[in-house]
């Protein structure tokens, strides 16, 4: 039995499966090349049988070098009326013309009877004739074996047959599959040493054994570990647990267990601190958002809210983390949070470059605890806790103040909805008042701030709102219920995220915008630029100058 445990990803075929992940064959290409660039052993590339897009999948791919992975195509088993030589599915898989082929059949009588209409016997022909004829073409052959757990469940004997049949027909890999991921962590081990028992004392070819399981249960990675521990050494997934219905074995999370937890080393030497580039890249492509709270390369995986927690992996890392973020590429975060405590508050002020020179990191804790309270929630919106922060130190300017805000909404009759807000901000002694009409209420607001401040500080012509998110915190109030909204903001190079919270959600959102804007000016550097320096068109608002007014709370 081969030492070395070999990963074989299908994220391009089985991740696909998903729902509401579509990918492009220029995806494809750039997802295959990432994980060949990773180290994974091989990359199931699709179904050429299926889709006229995993065909020119493989016309593509065989233009390409590969330095790591050996590329894979899948298919069935042959039609129970066909035969193997004349196939569509089984020609197609050949002319793929990849170095491995996997063909998958069936191990359950209820899918032979029911889903296939074959006989058993039929159904042992097919899987025979459908590995020997790749084998034949010169592919090394994978056999998954689908519903392999169940089928063992239901009738051993003919589960064990089907598995002879792919290994005497030349398959050199027999995967078992719990298709249906309802197979508990103690049946698949039982399983797994029994099947190799069996086909060993038959006296046959040696084969590597696989594993392939489905997350249904939530045990597909825990589910694949012990079939390592039970001696499979080849094992199938995808980056993210991307799959059908509750997705499959992430192979992000197996990768990592075998290599900090085991003897084995998957991949090669030097590229786990990459893991969390190589995760966050793949879920960029597909466009899905990343699982904050993925183990070992989510955002959240080594982030550390309660103020024991921070305090003691601020004095021993390992204290509350059972692996250095860092191997992973991934890092350390303290969330500040009422949950927290002092050390929270000043390390997470540190990472995020902020001294608190002055500022008492105790006091500065007992307001956040108290701003929470009423509805902030500053681990949601770190450039509103920087600005907490950078507002505490001595010699700190707000950059404007915001004196007066007024936000119509009209309708009359069946007309259009109408939105205008009209603001007053204050700049370095000078008062704009200005208007602007937007598409809702929130959006005019933004507008005319923008047209306000552009006059002092241009630079915020380059600030975009990514997203808009508000949350209700106490439902039962109904439509008085405290609200928070978090805008999340971006200029190119950087975003950032601020809140607002208030049982008036323009207030919640004038709030957010302005601590938006305020963060903008100062993380860019900017200056006021002088009247002097400015240039009003025609149908700008005019701008309004007078004695210097108090700024009313944000």
């Amino acid at each position: 039995m081969s030492d070395r445990v070999v990963l074989y990803d299908t994220t391009l075929r089985d991740g696909t499966q998903r729902e509401g992940l579509i990918v492009s064959l220029a995806d494809k290409i750039k997802i295959a090349r990432r994980l060949d660039e990773f180290g994974f052993a091989y990359i199931e590339g699709g179904w050429p049988g299926s889709n006229p897009k995993d065909v020119d999948f493989f016309a593509a791919a065989r233009s390409i070098e590969w330095k790591n992975a050996k590329l894979a195509a899948f298919g069935s088993t042959r039609h129970r009326s066909n035969r193997a030589d004349t196939d569509p599915n089984l020609v197609a898989l050949v002319a793929a013309e990849t170095p491995v082929v996997c063909i998958f059949g069936k191990s359950w009588l209820l899918h032979v009877r029911d889903v296939l209409r074959a006989t058993p016997e039929e159904n042992l022909a097919m899987v025979a004739d459908s590995v020997a004829f790749p084998r034949a073409a010169g592919r090394e052959l994978v056999y998954d074996a689908e519903h392999y757990f169940d089928g063992y469940k239901d009738d051993a004997g003919y589960a064990l047959a089907t598995l002879r049949a792919a290994r005497d027909a030349g398959a050199g890999t027999l995967v078992l599959c719990d298709t249906n991921g309802g197979a508990l962590t103690d049946e698949v081990t039982a399983i797994v040493g029994a099947t190799r028992a069996a086909l060993a004392a038959d006296g046959g070819p040696e084969v590597v054994w696989g594993i392939h399981c489905h997350n249904d249960s939530e045990l597909a990675v825990a589910n694949s570990l012990a079939a390592v521990a039970s001696g499979c050494r080849h094992v199938q997934g995808t980056i993210n647990g991307y799959g059908e219905r509750c997705g499959n074995a992430n192979l992000v999370s197996i990768l990592a267990d075998l290599e900090f937890k085991t003897q084995f080393e998957p991949v090669p030497s030097g590229k786990l601190g990459e893991l969390t580039e190589m995760a966050r890249y793949v879920a960029e492509i597909v466009n899905i958002a990343p699982d904050d709270h993925q183990p070992y390369v989510g955002r959240s995986a080594f982030a550390h809210k309660g103020g024991v927690h921070g305090s003691a992996t601020a004095r021993v890392s390992r204290s509350y983390q059972h692996v250095d973020p860092a191997v992973v590429g991934n890092v350390m975060r303290l969330v500040v949070s009422e949950l927290g405590g002092k050390a929270n508050t000043q390390l997470r002020a540190e990472q995020l470059g902020q001294q608190l020179d002055g500022v008492d990191p105790k006091q500065l804790s007992l307001l956040i605890k108290q701003l929470e309270a009423e509805g902030l929630a500053f681990e949601g919106a770190e450039a509103s806790f920087e600005l907490l922060v950078k507002r505490h130190k001595a010699g700190y300017e707000r950059p404007f103040a915001l004196c007066d805000y007024t936000v119509l909404v009209e309708q009359r009759g069946g007309a259009e909805l109408l939105s205008e807000a009209t603001v007053k901000v204050e700049v370095a002694g000078e008062v704009l008042h200005t208007a602007a009409d937007g598409n809702g209420p929130v959006n005019a607001l933004d507008t005319a701030l923008r047209k306000a401040l552009g006059a002092f500080y241009p630079q915020l012509d380059a600030v975009h709102l990514v997203d808009y998110k508000v949350r209700i915190l106490d439902s039962e109030e109904a439509t008085g219920a405290q609200t928070r909204v978090i805008i999340d903001s971006s200029n190119g190079p950087l975003e950032w995220s601020t809140m607002g919270s208030g049982t008036n959600i323009i207030a919640a959102s004038c709030q957010a915008l302005c601590d938006s804007l305020e963060y903008a000016i100062w993380k860019t550097g900017a200056e006021v630029r002088r009247r002097d320096e400015r240039h009003f068109t025609t149908t700008a608002p005019a701008v309004n100058v007078s004695a210097p007014r108090p700024s009313r709370t944000q």
